[in-house]
């Protein structure tokens, strides 16, 4: 769920507006926080819900996610958000202080994350990512999905992947959120049905591209996404803007050999020389890697431990230029 700061907030019904503000004013008193539901604190919305600055008494920001009744599938996205976050520790996920629960308000109490979200990074002219902090952003997240898909007792499918819900702390370190959609696999489970509820253009090509229509899912969709994810981080270039048969995976694998400062964000390859060349080698790399994410055969796609140790070596190599 993006971090920026917009101007739009949630509508209720009748007089629902009030029963909310009381569990929201009771559950952050139990925090002792300060006054939340402020349109200056709002930080971020989403399909089920907002997200808002709090600050509790020690002085310390949290960010309270709330979520939105009137939207049906709101109570699931709370639920499911609950279920696997509880379960989950890794310094590259969000991490959960509390939830606040009853049949008038559902809300997670998360960590701040002050430096908002990666979306925030590549499409706002007032701020600007190198190729390290970008390659150490995707780095980060690669270790969170590496984590999610081997290193939970029941891996987990994250089923949401785009840059808003790519947030970042005080130090750029990376931490996924937004769990509302995540699929958890059974014993022995590899993929499972679910409906697609994913955002247009972050989803891969063996999950149904209608929304709402029964798929299968599997954690191989989750690294065709990331693969897509990457490509837009050093392109500058949404998934979703392409028309017809063109798409940013086309697009990029076509000029990749050619004309590979025609395809990455113009403004990352100022350099001159021999260390521009080497630059963009490295670039060239990191594309790679983003296409065999995106292989189009399941079966055929690396996986999230073989993309976390290429792009480990990838940075070693740039940190020599």
């Amino acid at each position: 769920m993006k971090q920026e700061k917009i101007s739009s907030s949630i509508s209720f019904a009748g007089n629902h507006t009030s029963i909310f503000t009381f569990h929201l004013s009771v559950c952050m008193d139990k925090l002792q926080a300060t006054d939340v539901l402020r349109e200056s604190n709002l930080v971020g919305s989403g399909s089920f819900g907002s997200v808002y600055k709090g600050i509790l008494r020690s002085e310390t920001a949290i960010a309270v996610k709330v979520f939105n009744l009137q939207v049906d599938e709101a109570f699931k996205s709370f639920d499911t958000e609950c279920e696997v976050l509880r379960n989950l520790l890794h310094r590259n996920l969000v991490k959960v202080i509390t939830c606040c629960s009853n049949v008038y308000f559902k809300a997670l109490v998360l960590e701040y994350m002050p430096n908002g979200s990666l979306d925030k990074f590549l499409y706002s002219h007032n701020y600007f990512l190198d190729i390290k902090q970008r390659l150490s952003i995707m780095i980060d997240a690669a270790c969170a999905l590496e984590y999610l898909h081997r290193g939970c007792s029941s891996p987990v499918i994250h089923c949401d992947l785009k840059p808003c819900n790519v947030l970042l702390d005080e130090d750029m370190v990376t931490h996924l959120s937004d769990f509302g959609i995540s699929k958890v696999l059974g014993d022995d489970e590899s993929d499972l049905y679910t409906k697609t509820i994913a955002t247009l253009g972050y989803i891969a090509p063996d999950t149904p591209l209608k929304y709402g229509q029964d798929g299968l899912v599997s954690t191989k969709c989750d690294v065709y996404i990331y693969g897509i994810m990457l490509l837009e981080t050093f392109t500058r270039r949404k998934p979703n803007q392409f028309e017809g048969d063109l798409s940013l995976k086309l697009w990029v694998s076509c000029s990749l050999q050619e004309a590979v400062m025609d395809i990455v964000d113009a403004n990352l390859l100022t350099s001159s020389g021999n260390r521009l060349q080497k630059e963009i080698d490295v670039v060239a790399s990191i594309m790679k890697v983003a296409l065999d994410c995106c292989v189009e055969s399941p079966t055929g796609r690396t996986n999230m431990k073989d993309v976390v140790g290429t792009l480990q070596k990838i940075k070693i190599q740039l940190l020599a230029c």
